[in-house]
């Protein structure tokens, strides 16, 4: 399934949102770490999600330059474009 640029950071706002079963407002701007308060098992998780929804291959090692919702999205598009 293709998916443009305009379709991955709500996709990736709604994966994050299920995570955390909306316990707290997802933002571009929602700092991951800190603000969703995900452990390394939901984090893990979200990732393996986001590999099967955009079919790309996230690094574990990414993952500490990645802070905000928008940089993982973008991280996301980057990849999509090889």
């Amino acid at each position: 399934m293709s998916v443009t640029d305009d379709e991955i950071l709500p996709a990736v706002i709604a994966a994050l949102e299920e995570a955390t079963q909306h316990k707290v407002p997802v933002t571009p701007a929602t700092v991951l770490r800190q603000d969703l308060n995900l452990d390394s098992l939901a984090e893990m998780d979200l990732i393996m999600a986001l590999e099967d929804r955009f079919d790309v291959s996230i690094s574990i090692n990414h993952l500490p330059e990645i802070d905000t919702v928008a940089e993982l999205a973008a991280m996301i598009a980057k990849m999509k474009k090889g």
